[in-house]
């Protein structure tokens, strides 16, 4: 099976986009940035720029950490960016109303 990269991209809105390609994670975000997919999310918040990737061995385990972060909050996304691992477990708890 094919390795793949997760990536996140900061938009001209200050908004996070989670994705996965196969290939250079900077390829991809140049991509984004050319508007090539009128309907996709980054389209209108351009430009956009490369905050994170990581690279999986398995493109399975790279979805299933696509969609993990993709349910994160905000605050969960920017400590992953910052690299503060120390943080995540923190932020994963549920607060309570």
């Amino acid at each position: 099976m094919p390795s793949a990269f997760v990536y996140i991209l900061e938009c001209a809105d200050g908004r996070f986009y989670v994705g996965l390609t196969r290939r250079d994670p900077y390829e991809r975000c140049s991509e984004h940035n050319l508007g090539l997919d009128t309907k996709s999310f980054t389209f209108r918040r351009r430009p956009v720029r490369l905050v994170y990737s990581e690279h999986f061995e398995l493109i399975l385990d790279a979805i299933a950490a696509e969609r993990r972060i993709k349910g994160w909050s905000r605050a969960k996304k920017q400590a992953l960016i910052r690299r503060d691992y120390d943080a995540l477990p923190t932020l994963a708890k549920r607060r309570t109303k």
